[in-house]
């Protein structure tokens, strides 16, 4: 179902997650939010008079139907436009009995209230300009965020940091429009509203930090939904024992026989409030059982989308092939991209010869970019060094950094870029003034889509059906 943005129901939907707790919430928002909740809420045995409202304030009571008792309660009322929805809202909070939410829904829809739609509060919020559609996107990130670090990055998309920036590239980029429009006005008069050499050095500036804005996905996006860390190397190095030891549990299949990982494990780990999500890859090596080469196939592919590379290396084999290993590992690893970290396990087997194997890998690797560590993931020796070079492999940004972490914003950015490079290009080459005014209008719009200044039903009702019922 399709609810209208402008649709005037008092709707109504249990707002804390499903399921028996101490208290539940109940959200009701719209017109009639007041008159139908006084008509079930009692005070001291009496009907609450509506005209004694005053918002922002709790009230003890007791909700009733037909007179049978259904719970004691706390009712909150919010007076639009000074609430969540910029509606009148009320938030009833009952025990967390199942079938005490439910009786009470029952009871509100019986009363002109109706079910409200995945996302229906916060698309009310937007369409009454409580805050944009950036924004009310942050709101879903901030619920579901799962570190402190995907926290941070909400909470500062939330408070507008995003939209303050594309609010600052739309009006500059607003104003050249302008003055390249003003001059298909007067074109038959050959007149140049718009310094060129200004234009250019206005529209560079814009391109650098809609690029800067694009390129920070990697970091948000990794930051959102757990940084990529795969664990790769050749088989029976320890990969799958090295995830076990990192999660605390036996989550990978470990054993002596080559080749027992066919496809890759993932699992998050929360480390000094950053989400990792690391990867357990098959074993590199050369193989004919079909299985297998399918499993390795997809190691190459997750060592491309990694933000970490975790190594691995058997410190049992002799240091040649150890070395070998090493490069082969690296040759797979963008640099511009990408983190590096070469763990050289089962060191608990070298005796004293540890630190001596350590510094001449590194010495032989001569890439001050590349991470070399001692582990034995088997003993649970040296994580403590993974977890602080984890810590410090992957920089994250000053917590006031705007970082791009929606796919949709992403992909309007990429948009606004093309457009931006044909404007410029059209600048060089002095194409019609009709053709670089197109693009620019192109620009704007796919930065408004951001926001929310440019949209449609069905891109709102896209988005906010991923927003769960009762927000």
């Amino acid at each position: 179902m399709q609810v209208n943005i402008l649709n005037t129901d008092t709707i109504c939907a249990i707002a804390t997650a499903h399921g028996m707790g101490a208290i539940a919430v109940v959200r009701v928002s719209g017109v009639s939010s007041f008159p139908i909740v006084s008509q079930i809420f009692k005070r001291n045995g009496k009907p609450f008079d509506i005209g004694k409202i005053l918002s922002h304030k709790a009230y003890y009571g007791h909700i009733v139907d037909n007179g049978a008792l259904i719970d004691e309660v706390l009712v909150t009322f919010f007076k639009g436009p000074h609430s969540f929805t910029g509606e009148d809202s009320v938030e009833i909070s009952v025990h967390g009995s199942v079938f005490i939410q439910q009786k009470l829904l029952q009871i509100l829809i019986a009363h002109g209230c109706r079910m409200a739609e995945a996302g229906e509060f916060t698309r009310r919020a937007f369409v009454n300009r409580k805050f944009d559609l950036a924004q009310a996107e942050a709101i879903a990130d901030l619920i579901s965020s799962e570190s402190e670090a995907a926290h941070r990055v909400a909470i500062n998309q939330l408070k507008g940091g995003f939209s303050k920036e594309l609010q600052v590239l739309r009006s500059k980029l607003l104003e050249m429009t302008s003055l390249v429009e003003l001059e298909l006005d007067f074109s038959e008069e050959d007149v140049e509203f718009a310094d060129r050499s200004q234009l250019k050095a206005l529209l560079q500036e814009i391109l650098v930090k809609v690029n800067k804005l694009k390129d920070s996905f990697r970091l948000g996006n990794a930051i959102k939904n757990g940084i990529p860390v795969a664990i790769v190397g050749q088989t029976n190095t320890g990969k799958s024992t090295l995830l076990n030891a990192l999660l605390g549990e036996d989550r990978a299949i470990v054993s002596d026989i080559a080749g027992t990982t066919r496809d890759t494990i993932e699992e998050t780990l929360n480390i000094n409030g950053i989400l990792y999500r690391f990867i357990d890859t098959a074993g590199l090596r050369a193989t004919d059982e079909t299985i297998e080469k399918i499993g390795i196939e997809r190691s190459y592919k997750k060592i491309a989308e990694a933000n970490v590379v975790i190594g691995m290396l058997d410190a049992t084999t002799d240091y040649e092939s150890m070395l070998l290993s090493a490069n082969e590992i690296r040759s797979k690893v963008d640099f511009g991209h990408q983190q590096l970290i070469l763990c050289i396990n089962k060191v608990d087997t070298l005796a004293d010869q540890g630190e001596a194997t350590l510094g001449q890998l590194r010495q032989d690797l001569n890439n001050d970019d590349i991470l070399v560590i001692c582990i034995s993931a088997k003993h649970k020796f040296g994580l403590n060094d993974l977890y602080n070079t984890l810590k410090h492999s992957q920089p994250l940004a000053h917590p006031d950094t705007t970082l791009v972490t929606n796919v949709r914003h992403y992909e309007a950015l990429v948009h606004a870029n093309d457009s931006l490079e044909r404007v410029q290009q059209g600048l060089e080459m002095n194409i019609p003034t009709d053709l670089v005014s197109q693009d620019l209008r192109q620009a704007l719009y796919h930065l408004g889509s951001i926001t929310g200044e440019i949209t449609t039903d069905e891109v709102l009702g896209s988005i906010f059906s991923r927003f769960c019922i009762g927000k």
